[in-house]
């Protein structure tokens, strides 16, 4: 796998259950780890499951790498015009990186043709990468052989304990560190809102916002490595 390019995958979903409050995709998890990227001189292309404008949420502009981020015009454009699944060559991307944010809860999971291009980017040598919600869109990935891409990993996500100390365990549509434990995962964790970043093959996930910048990395060490 020689390609230098990342596909940064975002929620498209931007209402939190039926319970009238806004989601999307959670920009510190999308700063951070392109931050990572754009330092490794790695080109990012940005994805939604329905293409368009992606919603978003997390705005805090204390943090230096989301000001710059809302302040640059190219940058917010790219993420309101998001491609469509349909419009990507697996074969052009290195890695597949999936932004968390609740939204993702409802649109990642059964996204077949985006499960297909992450298996395609892994089965040829790719790394998939995902942090905090986004691992909602590893519990239906499946590789040529039937089996899960989670099945036997080590795996980082959204724990069930930091679900409930949000109060969003009724919200939201499954539980997921139970789905990835389903699905064969090996879960792990640290207590509630603290980094834990893991790298498992080539697949890198991290628990919650405070992981976000070191799967980025971690990313990036696994796709130079190749």
């Amino acid at each position: 796998m020689t390609s230098q390019k990342v596909l940064i995958v975002l929620t498209s979903h931007d209402t939190l259950g039926d319970s009238g409050k806004e989601t999307g995709f959670y920009l510190p998890e999308v700063t951070h780890p392109l931050d990572a990227f754009n330092r490794a001189g790695l080109t990012v292309d940005f994805v939604s499951p329905q293409g368009g404008k992606a919603p978003m949420v997390g705005i805090d502009l204390e943090d230096p790498l989301n000001k710059a981020f809302l302040d640059d015009s190219e940058q917010v454009s790219r993420v309101e015009n998001t491609l469509n699944p349909a419009q990507i060559d697996p074969a052009k991307y290195g890695a597949i990186f999936y932004a968390g944010g609740h939204g993702t809860m409802w649109d990642f999971a059964d996204n077949d043709r985006l499960a297909q291009i992450a298996a395609a980017i892994y089965e040829a040598g790719g790394v998939v990468g995902a942090v905090c919600h986004g691992p909602a869109a590893l519990v239906n990935i499946k590789l040529s052989d039937g089996t899960y891409l989670v099945a036997d990993k080590t795996v980082a996500a959204f724990t069930n304990e930091e679900e409930a100390a949000v109060g969003l365990t009724d919200i939201v549509p499954f539980l997921l560190e139970s789905k990835l434990i389903e699905r064969g995962a090996n879960f792990t964790k640290v207590p509630n809102f603290q980094a834990c970043v893991v790298a498992s093959e080539r697949l890198v996930t991290g628990q919650n916002p405070a992981s976000a910048a070191g799967v980025g990395e971690r990313m990036v060490e696994l796709i130079n490595a190749k």
